[in-house]
């Protein structure tokens, strides 16, 4: 896997898209093939919520983009909640197909908003995390789509100004780096691998999983918090 180090020096309107079709084409079939009760499980990482839960907040969100139907308190947790409530009579097969949609779609729209929604694609790649842990699969916050998820990381955190960051990963042939590009504040060094990156700067437990991280608290990098 290789993941330029200066990819977030220029935006690449196209990147979303591409993490959200990949992370498509993984995550659907897997679910489609899922019994009823794996989606009544609990999801760690969103206390209070099932699978199901996650995974209506996830196709609301895409479709609010594909939409542009955006609320006053849009994607604040109230907002999440309602979108989900509103989901509760559907089934979980109009909930996939209404999120296979949404993962088709919002891409464009991402695209030509500047920027502004980069975190929503990057959001979805967590979620789809979130449920592959719930449901014991292998491959949580991993798998194809890493790649186009670091690349959006450096992508987001550097338009946030983000605190900077230089990652040697394992499984890259190039350091990644994140955050502010100015150089007013030294950057903070990780070594690991690419899904325990994507965990801090996700806010997701890294029990037990060796990295060496410095210049920085893990908690700063929470980019969701």
């Amino acid at each position: 896997m290789t993941t330029p180090a200066d990819v977030h020096e220029v935006r690449d309107p196209e990147l979303p898209g591409r993490l959200l079709s990949v992370e498509r084409d993984a995550l659907l079939p897997l679910l489609r093939a899922r019994g009823d009760g794996d989606f009544a499980l609990p999801v760690t990482a969103c206390p209070g919520w099932t699978v199901r839960d996650v995974l209506a907040h996830c196709s609301a969100a895409l479709s609010r983009v594909v939409e542009s139907r955006y609320e006053k308190d849009v994607f604040s947790p109230a907002s999440n909640q309602r979108d989900i409530d509103e989901r509760a009579g559907w089934t979980t097969a109009r909930i996939l197909d209404e999120l296979e949609h949404g993962m088709t779609e919002a891409g464009p729209v991402i695209a030509k908003a500047g920027g502004v929604l980069d975190g929503v694609a990057l959001g979805e790649w967590v979620h789809a995390g979130d449920v592959r842990d719930a449901l014991g699969e292998p491959g949580a916050y991993a798998g194809a789509g890493l790649p186009f998820a670091l690349a959006l990381l450096a992508q987001v955190t550097g338009a946030r100004g983000h605190v900077p960051l230089h990652a040697d990963l394992d499984d890259a042939d190039e350091p990644v780096r994140l955050g502010d590009a100015s150089g007013e504040r030294p950057p903070a060094r990780f070594i690991g691998d690419g899904p325990t990156l994507m965990r801090l700067y996700a806010g997701r437990p890294v029990d037990g999983v060796p990295y060496e991280l410095a210049g920085v608290e893990a908690a700063e990098l929470n980019i969701f918090g």
